[in-house]
């Protein structure tokens, strides 16, 4: 936290986490926005009732008192019962040596609901296997967080701010 910003990490009953436990991460304090200019709804769905602001973030802190986003609220999954963080599993991909770039994304599974699509973009004039990077996840990662199917890709659809649109993923060559 920054001077004059207070935060605090909260599950979805607004209670505060313990234990690195990741949650909702709030903002509050005078640096902090009153809310949207002549939109009053808006305002009142983005704080809380006692004037907390949604980040829209969820975030874990660590027993030394850092902060580390899991990811965005709206991306997250669930996964047989398991809450799947994209961000998370873009990190650790992101972490292999043959991975320039990587969106992961929910995709329907009859037997779990939803299972992580990993889209990966590998690094120039490499071709990193679909078991090696299952493997890498493995070792990282617990097995419901670990992609079902990989996509390969030359290039991601993107925003004018060079952000990678997830919602125009789409397969092009079948899963794997």
């Amino acid at each position: 936290p920054q001077l004059l910003c207070s935060v605090r990490i909260v599950d979805e009953e607004g209670m505060d986490v313990e234990g690195g436990a990741v949650g909702d991460l709030l903002f509050g304090g005078p640096g902090v926005t009153p809310g949207y200019w002549r939109n009053e709804e808006a305002t009142r769905a983005a704080f809380t009732a006692d004037g907390w602001l949604r980040s829209g973030d969820l975030a874990r802190r660590d027993s030394d008192g850092f902060y580390y986003i899991a990811g965005r609220r709206k991306e997250m999954f669930i996964s047989g019962g398991e809450n799947v963080y994209p961000a998370e599993v873009e990190n650790v991909l992101a972490g292999h040596p043959a991975v320039a770039e990587v969106a992961v994304v929910p995709w329907p599974d009859e037997r779990w609901g939803e299972v992580a699509r990993a889209f990966v973009l590998p690094v120039a004039d490499a071709s990193p296997g679909v078991d090696e990077l299952r493997s890498f996840c493995r070792a990282r990662l617990a097995a419901y967080k670990v992609p079902k199917n990989f996509e390969f890709v030359t290039d991601f659809p993107r925003t004018a701010a060079g952000k990678i649109r997830k919602h125009r993923l789409v397969t092009t060559s079948g899963s794997r």
